[in-house]
């Protein structure tokens, strides 16, 4: 068990991570990645029943995570170099040619730990849903985690998806929802109106828990309240309150760095606002 400290230094060492990534690549989406970079880390050092070593992509004895909301690789790739799935040194392969660290999850080059190909957007859950159901066939007493963003969940096939897995009871799937209020063009409320999240996955028969995605302690309590779920007959999702660009004060609360690489000097800027590190690649 890590202490709340050593999940807070692994996240920031993450956001270092990312923006490091992105600014080499000058390329990527380094304002979800992140805000979603406290709880994934809790997930990933704290929470699921995961093994780097004896990891396969069918998922057979172990959590299982899809990264519905695909284009947030930087944050993805960082925690599993940092959980042992391969070496740090290769995050600074990220969006080059030939590299397994694409920019969406690819399952072609075997990459470790990536389960399912995504990026095209609602699909991941899709997937997660139907993991869900195979291990609750199998009878396998194991969880599967899905992370979507609150613009990705503008897309139909998250609500179809949603009523799939409440239909079949699926109380073992945990989803999370980065809740940043911003996607590509803005607002996700000028966009398209998220309105209430809590109350449309409740209406579509989930459980839902609201949490301080930038608070460690809370975010391990939601998890927490979401395995003690298991049983009761319901999927459940976790609404993570978050901050775009979380971590650095010149990205944080706004659509602009979405999809937008920092430039070696924004770069370097960001470095001395993250400081906890557990060495760069």
């Amino acid at each position: 068990m890590k202490s709340i400290q050593e999940l807070e230094k692994i996240s920031s060492q993450v956001r270092r991570d990312i923006v490091r990534m992105v600014s080499k690549a000058k390329s990527g989406h380094p304002g979800g990645s992140m805000s979603s970079a406290d709880f994934l880390t809790a997930l990933y050092f704290q929470v699921m029943d995961h093994n780097p070593s004896t990891w396969t992509r069918d998922g057979h004895g172990q959590d299982v995570f899809i990264l519905s909301a695909g284009h947030l690789t930087p944050v993805y790739y960082s925690i599993l170099a940092r959980a042992g799935y391969f070496p740090v040194a290769d995050l600074g392969t990220f969006r080059t040619f030939g590299s397994p660290l694409q920019g969406h999850p690819s399952v072609r080059k075997g990459l470790k730990g990536v389960t399912q190909a995504s990026g095209s957007l609602g699909q991941g859950i899709s997937a997660a849903a139907g993991i869900a159901l195979g291990k609750k066939l199998d009878k396998e007493d194991k969880s599967v985690y899905v992370m979507c963003g609150d613009g990705e969940s503008e897309e139909g096939q998250i609500w179809e998806a949603a009523l799939f897995a409440a239909h079949h009871g699926l109380d073992n799937l945990i989803a999370m929802t980065d809740w940043n209020g911003q996607q590509i063009d803005g607002t996700t409320n000028d966009v398209a109106g998220n309105g209430d999240l809590q109350a449309k996955w409740e209406a579509f028969g989930w459980s839902t828990i609201v949490a301080d995605g930038h608070d460690m302690a809370a975010i391990l309590d939601a998890f927490a309240k979401a395995k003690a779920l298991r049983g009761g007959g319901k999927p459940v999702m976790i609404l993570f309150k978050t901050d775009m660009g979380h971590g650095v004060d010149f990205m944080a609360g706004t659509c602009k760095w979405h999809g937008k690489a920092p430039s070696a000097e924004q770069c370097d800027a960001a470095m001395t606002q993250l400081t906890e590190t557990l060495g760069d690649f």
